[in-house]
């Protein structure tokens, strides 16, 4: 069977290259006679590999040295409680820009633990655009203040970063990560699950400045205290291995083979926009996201008739495009064009959907 094109929003596909270089050393790692899904996380081999996975994310991203760079499990999920658990420490208080699912989740759950005020959300429109901030209404006192910088479900992404001042920015990355520079200094903490860019479901990175460790909360669970992690190296229990193996040939991927984060973000763009312009001259379908705001990862588009909508995933997936439909909350359909995707993927979508268009116009 030839492979499909997977829009899945995540876990998504993976570079081909990536995953050849993991068949090859699936049965013997470099030598080592054993897989790495089955070695030692406390040998020296094993140590090799998170020690470069590391170097390379620091490479590949230029994070500053007073970062830790920590590899955990719990998914992006888990961050929800950890941030206000080891960082809403000093007044209780946090602001939240509500941009999606996620970043409403987020809100949600560190509300359980202090004060957290929604600066501006954009729900009113089904998250279709990213709010515009008044810095008046920032909490002036705030422990954080959190976004969401690239809302997966619904497409949107933040071109522009709040000015926080002195109160730390935290941002989930999950769906952007790796997708182009960004300026790690101008964040407290930066986190992603790993699924959507970076490997498979397992590991989740946190980006972390050092001075906002080790002051959590009393009632912080061992494994929820940033400094646990921080002080063992992401090394206290046994870290998902295999995931952050398959991170760390991403990470040389992403270097060797794509030139860095500049070069991706070029490919990136180059992709959207032959999807966006198709969308934008269409007279069938079209994007659900202010065109200011569009994501370079997450494509939502609809026909305007659910029947059709329909139609198009069921005959999508017979084309050999899979995971198209869009999330339950919006419906229609969404292509996540996440780094791995080549430009002959969105290149073959988009000359199906010229002919489904052709075909139901």
């Amino acid at each position: 069977m030839s492979r499909v094109y997977n829009f899945s929003a995540g876990p998504s596909m993976l570079p081909e290259a990536v995953l050849k270089r993991a068949a090859d050393e699936m049965l013997d790692y470099q030598g080592s006679g054993q897989s790495v899904m089955e070695m030692s996380h406390r040998s020296k081999v094993y140590d090799s590999i998170i020690k470069e996975a590391e170097a390379l994310l620091r490479e590949v991203m230029n994070i500053p040295d007073n970062y830790k760079v920590l590899f955990l499990q719990g998914g992006a999920s888990s961050q929800f409680a950890m941030i206000p658990l080891n960082l809403m420490t000093k007044n209780g208080k946090a602001d939240y820009v509500v941009t999606g699912q996620w970043a409403k989740k987020a809100y949600k759950e560190a509300s359980r633990y202090g004060e957290c005020k929604v600066i501006a959300s954009s729900e009113d429109k089904t998250f279709s655009y990213i709010p515009k901030l008044d810095k008046s209404t920032f909490t002036k006192d705030a422990d954080y203040f959190h976004i969401c910088m690239n809302n997966t479900i619904y497409g949107t992404v933040y071109h522009e970063l709040p000015d926080t001042g002195d109160v730390p920015l935290v941002a989930d990355i999950s769906s952007c990560i790796l997708s182009e520079p960004i300026d790690v200094s101008k964040f407290g903490v930066l986190y992603a699950g790993a699924q959507k860019n970076m490997a498979p479901a397992g590991v989740t990175i946190v980006i972390i400045r050092e001075d906002l460790i080790g002051d959590a909360q009393e009632i912080t669970p061992t494994m929820f205290n940033y400094k646990t992690h921080a002080d063992n190296d992401s090394m206290f229990n046994t870290p998902p291995c295999y995931t952050i193996y398959m991170a760390k040939l991403v990470l040389e991927w992403v270097k060797n083979e794509i030139g860095g984060l500049e070069k991706m973000k070029e490919l990136n763009e180059k992709k959207a926009k032959l999807l966006y312009d198709f969308l934008d001259s269409s007279k069938l379908f079209k994007g659900t996201v202010v065109k200011e705001d569009r994501s370079l990862m997450n494509v939502p588009f609809v026909t305007g008739d659910a029947e059709l909508d329909a139609k198009f995933v069921k005959e999508s997936v017979e084309a050999g495009f899979v995971n198209l439909k869009g999330h339950r909350s919006v419906g229609g359909m969404r292509a996540s064009i996440y780094n791995a995707m080549p430009y002959e993927g969105v290149e073959a979508l988009v000359e199906f959907m010229k002919k489904f268009e052709a075909e139901n116009a």
